[in-house]
């Protein structure tokens, strides 16, 4: 029996014009793209089963696969492969009716049982915690699947129908089970709007695009993902036409964009990135950050107006909260103000009068700068570290492998609500979480349950009060990540997905015509 509809990703016929379904674009997609990108590509960036808890794979994600439901112009929770999605009455069963028609770039149909194989595989952020609640994934028909939770969670459609996490996400069950992980890595098969081509590992991803996407016909023939991490490095491919858009420019450098006539500065209206500082050694009684003086006279230490204008030329958001207001339930929170004498008069009371040695200390790559000013406020109140710096995607590894310690710069961009943000970093099951409040997670185990609006909103600002008062985590701004734009670049696609940090949906993007 179909559940009875409280709710429905039906698309009413503006949001059917916005998505752009109604009338296939007619001209063939023409000219190629290229992007300096800030990081080096890892190949699990190009399986959404690997998806981890940060917004960089959905780069990738948005332009060789797509997914049931996910964050598009019309709003959060856009039927994509999916043509409706409902909600039964007593929050049990989702189900999603699939797209006629739609197929993956081998050919082959995107049927209910790639759904319920891409699901069972998924194996990143909050895998544990989906399927914990799932108690099962039914195939109705091959246009057709429910999800049958064991009890009703408010957030399911936060985490699977958003860019929280990659379970949405859709690959072939018949090409992944032929060509194995391994195989689908070195060439995935997706329903996206571009079509895989050539991936090397520390150098580039191209892809082409896929005339058959269900959505549009891009309009432009290829896509290019440099991998440039040297920031100067790609503000120069930029002015010299290498590359078209160049991710994450700062201070000085993006400035000298700036003023080069013919290109421009641009960023996301409201970023769902926080930075924050991780402390994974305050859970050991031994350590000196596990006294809250120590981790406050830290914070006291950062002058965030000041890195923010050095680093972001001011339009960053200092901030005291892990949860960005552009993100559901989030509390607005004040950082602590700068005060590097009251930062060292907290370390003589903890019994630190001439500071100490806190270790390794690493950067978010490429941020390097920043992670030396940091380090250089730490080291001016007597918290002495050593840099290390790591490429991105070993670091994550690392960090989710509980590896790291001494002082980690941590920075997630990825989406959901503040619920799907705590779990990955502060719940017991999360995958950067080294060590629980048994407190906060009661808080947080209760706010899982909570179907009431209002009584979630406020477990979870108490949460986050809690974390803020305990100085759990030191938060330091909301990024604004700012791109260079190149002059043949008509629309960069910034700003069309509410709060996604790079170029979406990337079938829109279009060259200015000669």
């Amino acid at each position: 029996m179909r559940p009875s509809t409280v709710r429905s990703g039906v698309l009413s016929l503006a949001a059917l014009l916005l998505l752009g379904s109604a009338v296939p674009a007619s001209a063939a997609p023409e000219g190629t793209m290229t992007w300096g990108v800030h990081i080096t590509l890892a190949s699990r960036w190009l399986d959404p089963a690997e998806t981890e808890g940060i917004i960089t794979p959905f780069m990738v994600l948005y332009a060789m696969h797509d997914a049931l439901v996910k964050p598009m112009p019309a709003g959060p929770n856009t039927p994509s492969l999916a043509e409706s999605w409902t909600q039964s009455k007593d929050g049990l069963t989702y189900e999603f009716v699939l797209r006629k028609g739609v197929k993956f770039h081998n050919g082959e149909p995107v049927t209910a049982e790639d759904v319920k194989f891409s699901f069972e595989r998924y194996r990143g952020s909050a895998a544990k915690a989906l399927k914990d609640r799932v108690r099962e994934v039914q195939v109705v028909d091959p246009g057709r699947v429910r999800f049958h939770l064991k009890e009703p969670w408010p957030d399911f459609m936060t985490f699977y129908g958003t860019s929280a996490t990659g379970a949405g996400w859709i690959v072939p069950k018949s090409y992944v089970e032929k060509v194995g992980d391994d195989g689908f890595k070195k060439a995935p098969i997706g329903a996206g709007p571009y079509k895989f081509v050539s991936f090397t590992p520390g150098v580039e991803l191209v892809m082409e695009a896929f005339e058959g996407y269900w959505r549009k016909v891009p309009n432009v023939k290829r896509l290019v993902y440099r991998s440039m991490p040297e920031e100067t490095t790609r503000a120069a491919a930029l002015k010299k036409g290498e590359v078209d858009i160049s991710y994450l420019l700062t201070g000085p450098v993006a400035e000298e964009i700036r003023r080069t006539p013919g290109f421009k500065l641009v960023a996301p209206a409201q970023s769902p990135a926080v930075f924050w500082l991780d402390l994974p050694e305050q859970w050991d009684p031994k350590s000196p950050w596990h006294d809250r003086r120590v981790r406050l006279a830290a914070s006291l230490a950062i002058d965030r107006q000041a890195l923010n204008q050095a680093e972001t030329l001011g339009f960053s958001k200092p901030t005291g909260s892990l949860i960005p207001r552009a993100l559901e339930f989030a509390r607005v929170i004040e950082p602590h103000a700068y005060d590097p004498q009251k930062s060292k008069q907290l370390l003589a009371e903890a019994g630190y009068p001439n500071g100490f040695d806190a270790g390794d200390f690493y950067p978010w790559p490429p941020y390097n700068s920043m992670g030396e000013a940091l380090a250089s406020y730490l080291q001016a109140v007597g918290i002495r570290t050593k840099i290390r710096i790591m490429e991105r995607a070993a670091m994550t590894t690392a960090w989710r492998e509980r590896k790291l310690k001494g002082v980690i710069v941590g920075i997630t961009g990825a989406g959901g609500n503040a619920a799907t943000r705590l779990e990955a970093y502060v719940s017991r099951n999360g995958i950067y979480t080294s060590g629980v409040i048994p407190e906060v997670e009661d808080l947080f185990q209760r706010q899982v349950r909570e179907m009431d609006v209002k009584k979630r909103e406020a477990l979870l600002h108490q949460i986050q009060g809690l974390l803020h008062d305990r100085v759990t985590h030191i938060p330091i701004y909301e990024l604004a990540f700012i791109w260079g734009v190149g002059p043949r670049v008509e629309e960069p696609g910034i700003n069309l997905i509410k709060s996604f940090a790079y170029s979406g949906p990337l079938e829109d993007l279009r060259l200015k015509r000669p």
